[in-house]
């Protein structure tokens, strides 16, 4: 029997955890897709998956953990796709919309070591594993006395890593910990202060064919607007500053009251100098407002920069949800 809804994921414990979670809100907010045969979840492996002995920055910094994904949506094969939403590229794949973004968790990282309290607590040439330049190049910024090494991997093998002593800490996701039910693995959260997130750290989103009324339809219950609106001033802030260009970047967007919004944004030279943050809150009454705010926060960045931007050149977080 043909499902009546085909799901499409990484096939990552987080990225499935994830669709689940998606498929679960589905068929609470659908008696149609209620029925166990109603949906199918399809596991697709991505380049970022495929590939794990060279760094991100070695293969490309754009669509690693979502482009076979969209190959497989925008030709019929599988209906909605959910993403971790720090992976997917600003621009979408024509065709595609994001439909939905689901309650977004915890947007902050986690310090995780089995011998230190937390990052100020490792001595001078402590290694730290890490796949992302942003959280590299922030850790480099503010402790030039550690060592920042590449740490591919899903959160199971991460640990495994640290676990054998690869390295003396590593750093991930809350976001993720939390949705495996994993959270006692975390030594202790970082505050935004400390570490700034990801563009999107902590979303789930949902893409659809442009064309498929019918799924769009279905999607739209899952939409969470106070996450989406957050999600699309970071994106802003991101797709100003051309994501495909490889900048560590870092955004968080929270609402401080209704109504209004703070953002905060961060770019950072790969080597973790020359630090340039940007801060602004104010009404936002619709997502075109959010929309304008990140964009102006990038704004801000550039014209800051000037001629150094292109030192700025890493490789944005991508970082399979983790």
């Amino acid at each position: 029997m043909t499902p009546l809804l085909r799901i499409g994921t990484r096939g990552s414990p987080l990225a499935l955890a994830q669709a689940h979670a998606a498929r679960d809100a589905l068929a609470a907010a659908h008696p149609e897709l209620a029925a166990p045969e109603a949906m199918r979840i399809d596991v697709i492996k991505t380049t970022g998956d495929t590939v794990q002995d060279r760094p991100l920055s070695e293969i490309g910094g754009k669509g690693l953990f979502t482009r076979e994904i969209d190959d497989a949506q925008t030709g019929g094969a599988i209906d909605i796709a959910v993403h971790s939403m720090k992976d997917v590229p600003t621009v979408l794949e024509d065709g595609l919309v994001l439909a939905a973004i689901m309650p977004r968790e915890d947007p902050r990282d986690a310090f995780i070591s089995v011998q230190y309290e937390s990052l100020a607590a490792l001595p001078a040439g402590a290694v730290i594993g890490s796949a992302s330049l942003r959280r590299a190049a922030q850790i480099l910024s503010r402790y030039p006395h550690l060592t920042v090494v590449n740490f591919r991997g899903n959160l199971q093998t991460r640990l495994r890593k640290l676990n054998e002593g690869v390295a003396d800490a590593t750093m991930l996701a809350m976001a993720g910990l939390n949705r495996l039910d994993m959270a006692h693995v975390a030594t202790c959260p970082l505050s935004a202060d400390e570490m700034l997130p990801a563009v999107a750290q902590g979303a789930v989103g949902i893409t659809c064919r442009a064309d498929d009324d019918r799924t769009l339809a279905w999607v739209a219950a899952l939409d969470c607007p106070d996450s989406h609106t957050r999600v699309i001033a970071e994106r802003a802030f991101l797709g100003r500053l051309d994501g495909s260009c490889r900048t560590p970047i870092a955004a968080l967007a929270e609402w401080t009251q209704p109504g209004t919004l703070r953002f905060r944004g961060l770019i950072i030279r790969p080597e973790g100098s020359d630090p340039l943050a940007t801060e602004r809150t104010g009404l936002i009454p619709d997502r075109a407002a959010a929309e304008a705010m990140g964009a102006d926060a990038a704004e801000d960045l550039i014209a800051r920069a000037g001629d150094a931007l292109p030192a700025y050149r890493g490789l944005v977080e991508h970082g399979g949800g983790l």
